[in-house]
C-alpha cells in the first residue's frame, strides 16, 4: 500500500505496525486479530482498514519494516570500520542489540515462511546481497580469503541467527555470556576468513 501523504497518517499507521509486532510477537499470526492490534494501537477498528486490507497485509509489511530497520541499524553500526574483520564483530554485536530490542522478530520471521514466503525469502535475501558484497570487496581487498560470497554471506548469517537466538534471546542461564559467545564466534570466524598468511587470533 502506499504511505500516507499526512504527518498524522504516517504516525497512525507506525502505531498500527508497532501495536502488530507486539500482538503477533505474543499470538503469532493464528492467534492474533486485528481488534487486538488497533485496541494497542489506541485507534478504532475501522482505521485499520485505511492502511492495510487484511491482517496478512500488515504482517508482511511488518516482517518488510523489521527487515529494513535491522539493515539500517546493521550499516549504522559498522559505517567507517575498514577491517572486514572489526565489521563483523560489530555486525554480530549490533545484531545482538536489535534482538534485545525487537524480542519478536525471531517468531515473526520464522512464522513467515508459512504466512507469505515471498516475505520470507525477500527478508533473507535483502539481508544477503549487500553482505555478500561487502564480502566480495573485502576479498578484493585482499582482507579475507577468497570464496563463493554469497555462500559465506549465509554461513555467517547462519551464525549470528543461533547465537542471538540463545544468547540475545533466550534467557542467560548457562555458563557463557553473549559477550563470550561473540568472541567465540569471533574466534572461528577469523580462523575461516583470514588470508593464508594470517596468523593469530583475532582480538
Amino acid at each position: 500500500m502506499s504511505e500516507p501523504t499526512t504527518a498524522r497518517g504516517r504516525r497512525t499507521r507506525q502505531q498500527l505496525l508497532r501495536a502488530a509486532e507486539v500482538v503477533f510477537g505474543k499470538r503469532g499470526f493464528e492467534g492474533a486479530s486485528i481488534s487486538e492490534i488497533t485496541r494497542r494501537a489506541g485507534v478504532a477498528q475501522g482505521t485499520f482498514y485505511i492502511y492495510f486490507p487484511d491482517k496478512k497485509s500488515v504482517y508482511v509489511e511488518l516482517v518488510e519494516e523489521l527487515g529494513r530497520r535491522l539493515r539500517n541499524h546493521l550499516a549504522e553500526a559498522v559505517e567507517g570500520l575498514e577491517d572486514r574483520l572489526d565489521v563483523e564483530r560489530a555486525g554480530l554485536e549490533a545484531f545482538f542489540r536489535f534482538t534485545r530490542q525487537h524480542r519478536s522478530l525471531y517468531r515473526l520471521v520464522r512464522q513467515a515462511e508459512f504466512v507469505d514466503d515471498r516475505a520470507f525469502r525477500s527478508y533473507y535475501r535483502s539481508m544477503a546481497a549487500p553482505y555478500a558484497a561487502g564480502l566480495a570487496e573485502a576479498m578484493d581487498a585482499e582482507q579475507i580469503r577468497r570464496m563463493d560470497p554469497e555462500a559465506l554471506a549465509y554461513c555467517l548469517m547462519g551464525i549470528a541467527d543461533f547465537l542471538g537466538m540463545r544468547w540475545a534471546l533466550w534467557e542467560s542461564d548457562g555458563e557463557t555470556s553473549g559477550e563470550e559467545a561473540i568472541q567465540e564466534a569471533m574466534d572461528l570466524i577469523y580462523a575461516g576468513l583470514a588470508p593464508a598468511e594470517s596468523t593469530g587470533a583475532h582480538p
